[in-house]
């Protein structure tokens, strides 16, 4: 996605955008400045992303999204916060949290960032001379943020690998399987928040797979749970596999992600030591109820034990409580697979799966609950 021009990310419609429902708003109830015709004064105390903070100009009018999102995963970016945590103590908690303000919070979004502009983090601007959007526009704003993975395996551009199957046949966009309840942090249903008569309190996510899985295969695949499609391996595996094990093809993983301040501008950077195409099994360190497989694919995630040493030593003591090598859901899923063209494609062949010798050693004991020691044995053939 290419940057925008300077002057085309404050053009405003001045035909169009007045006659829209947010165009009989005056400017200054939601930037605030100062009604005048002179360019400098109208600029005094001018809020340039008024969807920012809590509560915030959308707040007036759609407080009952607003209130919510405040703490959803899109605005405090609390998974991150979660595994920081885990790995660390708390007396290294504050060279982490101002690591993180300089390394990870552009990526916080805001209503804005989804209904009227692209991210901060891709640099801004208006999608349409300040037009809002009630469905944020796929590759201006979902894979602005979350590109280098899911958008690349979705839209098909990594090399070599075809764009996911839901894409490239069914023309599906992020949010026909990622709901606004799911986006904005509210509940799909009563009982996710309600779990019983004796609580009702809504507690935030705290990672990305906190909770009842949402979205589900199943919800648009019964039958493959139900042993009503008449797929033998679907009948077999039953709820012992996760659907990308079968369906889901190379994707990337990337390895030793560092942070630190440029020498030459004090600003921030970051990079790592390598990304590169994986598809590996291994096992489900996230196994529950809602959850259930035995298999998963993984994939290695960039944190390692000295990733943020430019802060302090030794900022992540406890870096082995939890797995790098991580619960995956790739956005590259198709019908047929390399694993999938017959059992002894997947039985047996230990190269798709996560053993040991695949680990960095440095990282072997945080990986132990996903690396699989026994290979599911070879099938007879009749």
């Amino acid at each position: 996605m290419a940057p925008l021009e300077p002057w085309e990310k404050v053009l405003v419609d001045v035909e169009t955008f007045p006659q829209t429902v947010h165009g009989y708003i005056a400017c200054t109830d939601c930037h605030g400045g100062v009604q005048s015709p002179e360019k400098e004064v109208a600029h005094t105390d001018l809020v340039a992303r008024p969807s920012e903070g809590n509560p915030n100009a959308c707040t007036n009018c759609h407080g009952d999204v607003s209130e919510v999102f405040a703490t959803s995963l899109h605005s405090t970016l609390r998974g991150y916060h979660t595994v920081l945590e885990a790995r660390s103590t708390p007396e290294n908690h504050p060279a982490l949290e101002t690591m993180f303000t300089n390394h990870c919070y552009r990526c916080h979004t805001s209503c804005g960032d989804c209904h009227v502009g692209q991210p901060a983090s891709v640099g801004g601007g208006l999608f349409d001379g300040h037009l809002f959007v009630r469905t944020p526009p796929m590759t201006r704003s979902c894979t602005a943020c979350h590109g280098s993975r899911v958008g690349n395996e979705y839209l098909g551009k990594n090399e070599g690998l075809p764009g996911d199957v839901h894409f490239r046949e069914g023309r599906m966009n992020c949010i026909d399987c990622h709901s606004n309840h799911e986006l904005h942090g509210q509940p799909s249903n009563c009982s996710q928040c309600h779990p019983g008569v004796e609580t009702a309190e809504v507690l935030p996510p705290d990672h990305r797979y906190d909770g009842l899985q949402s979205p589900t295969c199943e919800a648009c695949h019964p039958n493959t749970t139900l042993g009503k499609d008449n797929i033998e391996m679907h009948t077999v595996h039953g709820a012992n596999l996760q659907c990308q094990v079968c369906h889901s093809v190379s994707y990337s993983s990337c390895d030793g992600c560092h942070v630190a301040l440029s020498e030459a501008s004090g600003l921030p950077y970051f990079e790592t030591q390598g990304t590169y195409q994986t598809f590996l099994i291994g096992r489900n360190p996230l196994r529950s109820f809602d959850r259930p497989y035995e298999y998963v694919v993984v994939r290695h995630i960039p944190v390692a034990p000295t990733s943020f040493e430019f802060y302090g030593e030794n900022l992540l003591p406890n870096f082995n409580t939890l797995n790098n090598w991580a619960y995956a859901t790739p956005h590259n899923i198709q019908r047929n697979t390399p694993q999938a063209e017959s059992c002894n494609a997947c039985h047996g062949n230990a190269a798709l799966f996560l053993t040991a010798d695949k680990v960095n050693p440095a990282e072997l004991e945080a990986n132990l609950p996903v690396i699989v020691t026994e290979i599911p044995a070879t099938i007879p053939e009749d």
